[in-house]
């Protein structure tokens, strides 16, 4: 065992993110019945939506899972007591001051984790009282931190600076990358776009297809005006570039991006003018499989990149 399978009394250091469009239950359920720990993911969801979402996964699997929370929507206090009334014992908090519920969920016996894209954020964290962090990197898929720090500097020197644990993510989605991560400092790694190449993720089939077909330099980190997002370079990317080069205002910008784009993308399949959102890791990952084979690869690979690390001695 190690810091994050104790504390989320799971058998692999591994956290599928909680993505919008693309973690529902039977994608978290599945993560949790492989021996990582699934997330459901409350952004894209109405508080209706998210409640039978959490039934669903607990008649679904015995095994624990979480709910991902970003902070930054407007019916988050329904949100909360949804999360609290239906028993999940873990929550992940993003977008927002993690002093915000962080005392609230862990009095009423919840276990919380807040989403950094820096130190400086990594320790306000840890002095909010939650019980791990994810360090995000920029590689990672949609929303995403403004100082472009790489997974591979922001880890080393989160670690420095916290003594909660520390889950890894952004760019992670092997497992030689699950151990750089941990030999970097990392207690865990978090992966979400290679859960969203599954067969178990809700997202539509175009979006997973086109995620395959990724190649390395084809997603852009973008609208950082607004919040800095990572997607796929398709026409809605391509009119948002034409419109930066006339030195748009954020309220031109905001015309442009309109409402509902992640879901015109992502989960209804609207490849032209949808917002599709994934990682740079996304150019490693040509096959969509179940979440069980997934686990498995990512575990081998990961015991056969010890035995290979052991090699390299001087």
């Amino acid at each position: 065992m190690n810091r994050i399978t104790e504390l989320f009394k799971i058998q692999y250091p591994i956290v599928q993110g909680g993505m919008i469009w693309n973690s529902g239950y039977k994608l978290a359920s599945a993560v949790s019945n492989s021996g990582g720990l699934g997330l459901i993911g409350a952004g894209s969801m109405y508080p209706d939506i998210l409640r039978e979402h959490i039934q669903k996964c607990k008649k679904a699997t015995d095994k624990p899972f979480g709910v991902n929370v970003p902070m930054l929507y407007p019916n988050i206090e329904e949100i909360i007591n949804i999360i609290v009334e239906e028993g999940v014992k873990i929550v992940f908090t993003s977008a927002g001051n993690p002093k915000t519920y962080t005392a609230f969920l862990k009095e009423r016996g919840i276990t919380v984790v807040h989403v950094v894209s820096s130190s400086k954020f990594a320790l306000k964290a840890q002095d909010a009282g939650v019980d791990a962090v994810v360090a995000e990197g920029f590689e990672a898929g949609g929303h995403n931190g403004r100082e472009e720090t790489t997974t591979m500097t922001l880890i080393p020197m989160v670690k420095r600076n916290i003594s909660i644990p520390l889950i890894a993510a952004g760019g992670i989605a092997t497992g030689k990358g699950m151990l750089a991560a941990m030999v970097l400092g990392a207690d865990g790694v978090q992966m979400g776009s290679r859960f969203a190449a599954s067969v178990e993720s809700s997202s539509h089939e175009n979006f997973k297809k086109t995620l395959i077909e990724i190649e390395e330099g084809g997603t852009q980190l973008t609208l950082k005006e607004l919040a800095p997002v990572r997607m796929i370079k398709n026409k809605f990317y391509f009119d948002l570039q034409e419109l930066y080069s006339k030195c748009p205002s954020t309220d031109e910008l905001k015309a442009l991006l309109g409402r509902a784009r992640a879901k015109r993308g992502m989960f209804e399949g609207d490849l032209i003018e949808g917002e599709l959102e994934i990682g740079q890791i996304a150019g490693l990952i040509d096959e969509i499989k179940p979440v069980d084979v997934i686990i498995k690869d990512i575990i081998s690979e990961y015991e056969e990149a010890c035995d290979m690390v052991a090699r390299f001695k001087f």
